[in-house]
């Protein structure tokens, strides 16, 4: 019994630290906390199911969950700014859209539609990033 619970600490203070020396090494090239949050780290490992996962998982549960909660306890509701209608969700909306034919071929992301979403990543970090240099 000593055994599992020792197992079980070493496992938790083994994976903050797998998790916190990846998080630092791609903050140091670079990368934002959005596409860590993405869970890159998974996708690197092989196991793409996670990776989609937790993507689709985290929209869910941000949009339903945090969201809606906080609009509930916020007394005067949520501002939300215009950055976001202009931007962000059709960026949202467009990514949800690019996923459709990646879903329907077989379960299996091939080269091209890889090649496609990485172009589509870095064209929207690209925007991303000018537009907030011009502000």
């Amino acid at each position: 019994m000593g055994f599992i619970a020792g197992g079980l600490v070493l496992l938790v203070i083994s994976s903050r630290w797998l998790v916190d020396g990846a998080v630092s090494f791609v903050q140091y090239l670079g990368v934002s906390e959005l596409i860590i949050g993405l869970t890159i780290i998974a996708a690197i490992r092989g196991e793409q199911d996670i990776a989609v996962g937790n993507v689709v998982g985290s929209n869910i549960f941000n949009i339903m969950g945090v969201l809606g909660i906080a609009g509930v306890i916020a007394p005067a509701g949520i501002e939300v700014s215009e950055a976001i209608y202009h931007f962000d969700i059709p960026i949202m909306i467009a990514v949800a859209f690019d996923c459709l034919p990646i879903f329907f071929t077989g379960g299996t992301i091939n080269r091209w539609e890889g090649g496609a979403v990485d172009l589509l990543l870095c064209s929207l970090y690209a925007v991303s990033c000018l537009s907030r240099n011009r502000t």
